[in-house]
C-alpha cells in the first residue's frame, strides 16, 4: 500500500470508493469532478489517497486557509478497516498541512458515525462541545445524497 498525493486523475476511482460507503455523504456540486478539480487546485499538495494494487481504498481532501486546515470525505474501504490504513493518511496529511504551517485541523463526523467518531478520538482529536455548526446553502443545487 502507498500514500500518495490526491489528483483529478483519481476522481472515478475515488468516487466509486465514496459512492460505496454506506452512510457517506456527497453534495451534488462539491463532490462532482468539477468541485473536486477546484479542491485540489487550490490544496495542490495536501490531500491524499491510500491506493494498493491499483485500486483508491482510503481518502482525505484535506485543504486549508492559510490559518486552519480542514479534513473531509476521510474514508477507508470496508474490506480495509483496521489495518492502519486511516492512521496512515491522517499522519500523512497532518504532515503535509504542517509543512504549509498550519497549525490546527478541524473536521466534521456525522453524530451517527459512530466508527468513525471512535477513530478521531483514538487518534486525540477532541471533540468539541463549545460550539455550534450552521450552514448557510449558497446553491441550491448543491443537494446532499447519502448513501444507503
Amino acid at each position: 500500500m502507498i500514500i500518495r498525493t490526491m489528483t483529478l486523475k483519481d476522481y472515478d476511482k475515488v468516487y466509486e470508493l465514496w459512492s460505496g460507503i454506506k452512510g457517506f455523504a456527497l453534495r451534488s456540486l462539491d463532490d462532482s469532478r468539477e468541485g473536486v478539480g477546484k479542491f485540489l487546485k487550490r490544496n495542490p499538495e495536501t490531500s491524499v489517497v491510500a491506493e494498493e494494487n491499483g485500486r483508491i481504498i482510503g481518502t482525505i481532501l484535506s485543504g486549508h486557509d492559510g490559518r486552519s486546515g480542514s479534513f473531509y470525505h476521510v474514508c477507508v474501504a470496508s474490506d480495509y478497516r483496521g489495518k492502519g490504513v486511516g492512521h496512515q493518511m491522517v499522519s500523512e496529511a497532518l504532515l503535509r498541512l504542517n509543512k504549509e504551517q498550519i497549525s490546527k485541523v478541524s473536521l466534521i463526523a456525522f453524530c451517527s458515525n459512530e466508527i468513525g467518531n471512535k477513530f478521531w478520538q483514538d487518534l486525540g482529536f477532541t471533540l468539541r462541545e463549545d460550539i455550534n455548526s450552521y450552514d448557510c446553502v449558497l446553491n441550491e443545487g448543491n443537494k446532499y445524497n447519502i448513501n444507503s
